[in-house]
Formats: structure tokens, sequence, C-alpha cells
């Protein structure tokens, strides 16, 4: 009698009680499962195709058509529902797989920039592309690493019944910075519990804190009138006159403000032929500083420049605001999470094809050849502003939700970001085996939020006593402003028939490398190639 009432009484237990918490040992048995399932030849070569495909797209800022599709295709056969055109960005997405708390976000960019096409796996500079885009930073990567982190930590919840969501949103236009301001403004990461953020390097590395500069990004477009350059000058009224006494104005100022700043420009309109006098200019600015007040007040001064350029030239101006950024500012506890992932999981086993290849390309500029670095991060230390430097629209999903980034391994030390040489090594072994070994601590890390109801709450404790303590979040751009998603329009059209036939065809070929006929590793330049050969 006892034991045939057993079982509706068990039936009724794992109704009122149907998430039993996970052991220590759970989760570490949890653990080495994900990394299996990660370093599986399966997903090894997922991480290849998909590292190769999108380097082989090379598209630019808020024109990453080609890569959204590509990406939200793999999350949809594993799987995932995928809302399309997020946050008035059509290349955004969010790729949604499972139900309940915690909600965990996986985050990379995908963006490339302009002037950095380079042919993968040759030492020296050879374009694919004359002055075309291409991914000289290494965005072509995280893709690849936080969407295979996300199937394995997706099948091995789906193999143990555990409870969360996880969600892939892509880093549009990072390199613009221009879209995660537009996410926090839509409440894309209002459900959010953790953000888990990826980024290409040359070590495994995560840190807690702020860090970089925080920036403005906008556009002052300036009116006048045309007229004969020659013929009859007095009757116009030059933009470029005013775009440029904008740009001596502020180069003046420089030596009177603070050592942190960062502000550089670019005229990407100054006219059309030199016998118009141009009745339109634009200037597009970054502003940077390191804190919301004085990234604020620099752009403000930035304003008065324009207008007094105004005054001198009997033109008139408007602004566009583009993208902003807050200086990044990571988690303590996640961070110390994914330190001891990153202990686990180590650097990748180099060959000695790719120290050699390594060694090569930094022999190529004039860096000392020490080649791939073979250990990872020892110490985890709290973040340094210091002088300031880069941004990263990352940080506007830090100020908002718990977020934690890690700098994985697929890059040779000793290239220039932003530069055709942060290219060479993204499309070859180096780069494949650094991203899958990115995911491998990506996937241990969502675990732990997932399994580790402290994990979740300490976040959120750190989130609300320190991280937002001195400064709450607001926008640095209007309420209002639409994406400026007309950016690199132009360009990618102009490219885009070019890039076409350089698309890989993992039906055909098993790398990009073999593709393009690169036998790796190459280790010196064959004489008549690359840049100033005259081929």
């Amino acid at each position: 009698m006892f034991r045939v009432g057993l079982t509706p009484i068990l039936f009724l237990v794992l109704a009122l009680f149907p998430c039993v918490p996970l052991s220590g040992q759970d989760l570490e048995d949890l653990k080495e499962e994900v990394l299996e399932e990660v370093a599986s030849p399966e997903l090894r070569k997922l991480s290849q195709e998909m590292v190769d495909m999108i380097y082989s797209f090379s598209e630019l800022g808020f024109q990453e058509v080609w890569t959204s599709d590509y990406v939200t295709g793999v999350l949809e056969k594993e799987g995932f529902s995928v809302e399309r055109g997020c946050a008035g960005m059509p290349t955004c997405y969010i790729g949604t797989w499972g139900s309940g708390k915690p909600v965990v976000g996986f985050m990379g960019d995908i963006d490339g920039l302009p002037e950095t096409s380079q042919k993968p796996g040759v030492p020296w500079q050879e374009p694919l592309i004359p002055l075309g885009p291409g991914h000289g930073e290494g965005h072509n990567s995280a893709a690849a690493v936080d969407v295979v982190a996300a199937i394995a930590t997706k099948r091995v919840m789906e193999r143990h019944g555990l409870e969360g969501t996880l969600k892939v949103i892509p880093g549009v236009a990072e390199e613009l910075v221009s879209s995660r301001t537009y996410m926090v403004m839509d409440g894309m990461f209002q459900d959010m519990d953790i953000m888990l953020s990826t980024h290409i390097s040359n070590n495994m590395t995560t840190g807690y804190g702020i860090s970089g500069s925080g920036l403005v990004s906008t556009m002052f477009t300036f009116k006048g009138q045309s007229a004969h350059s020659a013929g009859s000058p007095w009757s116009g009224r030059s933009a470029l006159d005013a775009a440029e006494l904008m740009d001596i104005g502020w180069n003046f100022r420089r030596e009177h403000l603070r050592l942190q700043q960062r502000s550089h420009s670019i005229i990407s309109h100054g006219g059309n032929q030199p016998n118009v006098v141009p009745s339109e200019a634009t200037v597009w600015y970054y502003f940077r500083e390191l804190d919301y007040p004085r990234i604020k007040a620099l752009h403000e001064l930035g304003k008065t420049m324009a207008e007094a350029a105004t005054m001198m030239t009997g033109t008139t101006v408007e602004e566009r605001p583009l993208g902003s950024a807050w200086p990044s500012n990571m988690s303590k506890p996640l961070a110390e999470a994914m330190f001891a992932n990153i202990q686990t999981v180590g650097m990748p086993d180099w060959s000695e094809d790719d120290q050699a290849f390594a060694k090569a390309v930094q022999k190529m500029m004039g860096r000392d050849t020490v080649g791939l670095r073979t250990e990872p991060q020892d110490t985890l230390r709290e973040s340094n502003q210091g002088m300031g430097g880069g941004s990263d629209d990352i940080a506007e999903v830090s100020w908002n939700v718990p977020t934690i980034r890690l700098r994985y391994p697929g890059n040779i030390q000793g290239t220039i970001g932003h530069h055709w040489s942060a290219g060479i090594a993204m499309a070859t072994p180096i780069a494949h085996k650094g991203a899958n070994h990115g995911s491998r601590v990506i996937a241990l890390t969502a675990l732990d939020v997932i399994v580790r109801d402290d994990l979740v709450e300490e976040a959120w404790t750190y989130h609300k006593e320190v991280t937002t303590k001195d400064y709450t979040w607001e926008s640095l751009i209007p309420e209002g402003t639409e994406p400026p998603i007309f950016l690199n329009a132009e360009k990618m059209e102009r490219y885009r028939p070019m890039l076409e036939p350089l698309k890989y065809d993992p039906s055909r070929f098993d790398t990009y490398l073999e593709q393009l006929g690169i036998v790796y590793p190459v280790l010196e330049k064959p004489e008549g190639t690359g840049v100033g050969s005259g081929k």
C-alpha cells in the first residue's frame, strides 16, 4: 500500500519543487560536459566556419547585412527564436532560447573597418580589395565565440532540464560606437540579469571596474551659399570655411584642455569641386573624456566652437548626434567567476606552425619575435582608466546590467589595431583556436550564472552598491534620436559587388585560406607580391 501511494506523492513533490538546487559537484560535472560540447569536432568546425565566413563578408557598421542573416540562420537552425530589426537597426537581432530566470546575454561585435582589407595568412600587406573594408580589429571572431558558447550551454541545459533564458545580441556598428545607446533607450536589456561580453585580443583576460574613455560621436553640418569661386566669390558663403575654422579653433583650444581628453575629427563632406563655393560641409567629431560630466562638457564646448565658426563665415550649422558611450564599468563578482574559468580553460595549444607564423608577422612589423602567448592572465586586477584611450559602447550595457567582458586570444601581439595588420591572423588557425577557447570560458561562466543563484545576487548587489553608487546612467545623446543607419551605406553599395565573389564557400573548401589558395603557414613574402610590387 505504501509503495503504491508513493508515485502520486513523488509527482506532487516534483510539481511543487521542480528545481532542486545543484551541488558544487553537480556544477563541476555540468562544466565538464559543456567543455566537451564546445571542444567537440562539430562545434570546433562551427567556430572555424563562422570566423572565416564573417571575415569574408568584411561589412562595415550598420551595413552588416550578410553577417546578420548568416548568424541568425545558425541560431535558428539550433532552435533559437530570432527577432530582427531591433531598436530601429536592421542588422540588430535577438536570438532567444529557454524560459524563466536567469536571463543571460551573450554579446560581441560584428562590424569591420574601412581601408583594412587584407588577405589573411600572409605576413605582408596585400589587400583583397584596394582601400576596401576588412576586419582590421578582428570582430569577425566574436559571433563565433558567442554563438558556439550559447549553443553548448543550451544543449547542456536541455539535457538536464535547467531553467533560464539565453539571449544572443550583436554589437552592431561598435566601430562607430553607435548602437548600444539606442538598444538601452529601446529597453532591450530591461529583463536581462547578466551580460557576458566578448572582444578579440592576443591573450585570455578579464577585469573589473572602470576602464577606457567615454565619448560623444556627432556631426556638424554647416550650410552657406554657393557661388562661382572665381567669378563672384563675394556672393558665396563657404560652409567649408566654417568647418575648417571649427577645426582650427578646436586645435588651438586643445592646449587648454585636460590631458585626459581625446578628440579627433574628419571632414566627411567638403564640397564638390573647386570652382563652386561649398554651400554645405560636414565635420564629424569624437569627443572623449573619463566621466559623464566631462564628456558632456567637452561636447558642449564643441558646439560652442561650431556656433563661433558660423559667426565668422555667415553660415548656419545643424548637429546630428550619432552615438555615445560612457566608460566601461565591469562587475567584480562576474570577473571573479570568469577569471576562475580562464584558469580552467587556459590558452590554446598553439602548433609550431602557429608560432612560426606569428613570429613572421612580428618580424614584418619590426617587433620582437616572441610568438604567441602560451599562458593566460594569472592575476585578476581592477581596471585603471589612466589617461584614457579607446571607447566601447558595451559600456552602455555595463551601467544598466551587471556585465563582464572576456578578451580572448586570436590575434598576434605586435600588430596595430584598426590597421590591415590586425586582420592577418583573423582567418587562420590562430583565430579558429582562440575563438573556440573563448567560447569555453563564456559557456563555463554562463553555467555559473544559471546554476549559482548567489552569483546573480552578488552581481546585482555590486552593481547597485558600487557600479552605480556615484552615477546613474543617462544618455549622452538626446532622447528620440534615431540610429544613424545611413552610415557606411554608400561605401558598402560600392564595395559589395567586389566582396560578393570573395565570400567563403564551406561546401567547397575546408577553410577560407584554402579557398584563397594559401598554404599555411606562409613565412616569407615571395618577390613581386603585396603592396608596392606593381601587381
